[in-house]
């Protein structure tokens, strides 16, 4: 089996035309990014309110979790039967799969805002505001920073499952991935059917690996997002160990510092 999805790989065939890996992964990837794209258009700015303002939580929440308990290919075949015969062309069959994708990415970007703000510690927010800064300002400059990490973890987490669930959109005759399997399980070629799951799963990993690169670099080191915090932390606290250890002392008392005679108003106690 291993021999012949190496096989299918090694073969000229599958890597040209419109059916060939680049045009597909192409396809994959356009789906993805429009759907990412607009789903944090939408959940990012409504969960960064309901954190900041604390209106809205328990209705986001309950929303969020019912888009989730949405069975996928359920609601899929219910947008193309739906839209189907308003649109014409290749719309008929890419918008529904594309509205599909963007309501399972909105839950855990919006969840992933709206808890991150929510989770900024009050006495950053109180000293902000009490620097005079807007309530906007204390926004856009202490509690996004902050929630940033949380930020990118509901991204990370929608980007996943748009992509698995991308493929399942090819049951619907939209392109991508998918069609390797959907196509594959038709004509029972099932090296054609491996192949496209190891693309599927190489895409996720890649796509959650360059968002982690993305976070490492834009979030604060301070934050838990950047390189070699910890070991910086780690480095001062092993170099004031190893003074304290050098002079023999753990840090400096009354009785440490030497004071000028004239100076003095009480007399050190004998050792």
């Amino acid at each position: 089996m291993i021999n012949d999805i190496l096989s299918w790989f090694a073969d000229p065939a599958n890597w040209s035309g419109e059916s060939g890996v680049p045009h597909r992964l192409l396809q994959h990837l356009g789906y993805t990014a429009v759907s990412l794209l607009v789903a944090a258009l939408i959940a990012i700015p409504v969960g960064l309110a309901i954190g900041h303002t604390g209106r809205g939580r328990f209705l986001a929440i309950n929303i969020a979790g019912a888009a989730r308990a949405i069975p996928s290919l359920g609601l899929l075949y219910l947008m193309v039967l739906w839209l189907f015969p308003k649109l014409a062309g290749d719309s008929a069959l890419v918008v529904p799969s594309i509205i599909v994708l963007i309501v399972l990415a909105i839950p855990p970007i919006m969840a992933g805002a709206y808890a991150g703000v929510e989770g900024v510690e009050p006495a950053a927010r109180d000293a902000a505001k009490g620097m005079g800064m807007t309530g906007m300002q204390v926004l856009r400059q202490v509690e996004v920073p902050c929630a940033a990490p949380l930020i990118f973890s509901g991204l990370r987490s929608a980007t996943l499952q748009v992509v698995s669930t991308a493929t399942i959109a090819a049951v619907a005759g939209t392109g991508g991935l998918g069609r390797y399997l959907i196509d594959g399980q038709k004509l029972s070629d099932y090296e054609q059917m491996a192949a496209g799951a190891l693309l599927v799963g190489g895409l996720a990993l890649l796509l959650d690996l360059i968002l982690s690169i993305v976070q490492r670099t834009v979030v604060s080191p301070g934050l838990g997002g950047g390189r070699g915090s910890g070991r910086r932390g780690s480095s001062r606290g092993r170099a004031g160990a190893g003074a304290a250890a050098r002079t023999g002392t753990s840090g400096n008392t009354p009785v440490d510092v030497e004071i000028d005679s004239s100076g003095r108003t009480v007399d050190a106690p004998a050792r």
